[in-house]
């Protein structure tokens, strides 16, 4: 069954290339919804139902921390997937992410196989 997809970054061009390399992937995908904030993805999770969250860790209003804990303390979204896309090179918001629930994290730039791997097991 195809599960709806969350796609979380301030920069609208990596938004585009993660919906692409969504679809070049093997995983049954049905509606790609895009947030530019964690605000605006809070507000769309209120509306619609998501079975795979993917989120850039840095960007401006709420950053993909504060998201990913918020959601994490919404009992509908416990289950679902984060994976966390980022730049940061810092490898303590990286693990911050892991301790806050994060299922896992890809670096920027990313190949079309570092996602599928990453949704391999985990939808």
């Amino acid at each position: 069954m195809a599960m709806d997809v969350l796609i979380v970054d301030d920069s609208a061009a990596i938004r585009k290339i993660l919906q692409r390399v969504l679809r070049q992937t093997e995983v049954p995908i049905g509606n790609i919804l895009e947030a530019g904030d964690g605000l605006e993805a809070l507000a769309l999770l209120e509306q619609q139902k998501v079975g795979l969250i993917l989120s850039d860790i840095n960007m401006p209003n709420m950053d993909g921390l504060e998201m990913l804990s918020k959601v994490k303390s919404i009992e509908a979204y416990k289950s679902v997937p984060v994976i966390m896309i980022t730049t940061e090179g810092n490898q303590n918001k990286v693990m911050e992410a892991v301790s806050l629930g994060a299922s896992g994290y890809v670096r920027k730039p990313f190949t079309t196989e570092q996602i599928k791997e990453k949704l391999t097991g985990l939808v």
